[in-house]
């Protein structure tokens, strides 16, 4: 009898690696944030520590102070179909509602652009808010996406076979900073 293969992970790049690739998305960022005019939207879970990542960079590369920075809790998971909503599910942000975002340019954060429901709805919710101005940025483009949006920033491009999963383990939630690709068996 032949078993089928549970599947194999291989790291495609490991925390020191990720550092240069938050850096140079750092440096993309400077260039599309005005000073003292724009914030950081991290999209729960995995956007979230990203944008403290490049808040922290953006205050170096600066030498300003760090940017404000709210966190939206977005659910999809388009990546891993067993954890797949119907609808990209938004829980409103009281803290981003109550702010004027007319004349702020938001950075949206999140891991991975796969198919985009997360970032369109989003960036929808954010211009149902007031904001006029937003920006997107990812850690990983699939490059698959099926939905109008797009990165501005993207960390790195990543082509794989469809069945495969990108896993992006960032703390907290994870104990080391890597991007995966779970390869399925057959």
């Amino acid at each position: 009898m032949q078993r089928k293969s549970a599947g194999q992970r291989l790291c495609l790049y490991d925390s020191t690696e990720l550092e240069t690739v938050v850096h140079n998305m750092a440096l993309q960022a400077a260039v599309l944030l005005p000073p003292g005019q724009s914030a950081l939207v991290g999209i729960l879970r995995r956007g979230e520590p990203l944008a403290r990542l490049l808040q922290r960079q953006l205050a170096q590369l600066s030498g300003q102070a760090e940017l404000p920075l709210y966190a939206l809790k977005v659910k999809r998971y388009a990546d891993d179909l067993r954890l797949l909503h119907a609808q990209t599910a938004l829980t409103e942000s009281p803290e981003l509602a109550a702010l004027d975002l007319s004349g702020t340019t938001l950075l949206v954060v999140d891991d991975v652009l796969y198919e985009g429901h997360s970032l369109l709805r989003t960036c929808a919710y954010l211009a149902r808010l007031g904001a006029q101005r937003v920006r997107t940025a990812v850690l990983v483009d699939r490059c698959v996406c099926t939905q109008p949006v797009h990165a501005d920033i993207v960390g790195v491009r990543l082509q794989i076979a469809p069945g495969d999963i990108i896993e992006c383990n960032v703390p907290p939630y994870e104990p080391a900073f890597r991007i995966e690709v779970l390869r399925h068996g057959g």
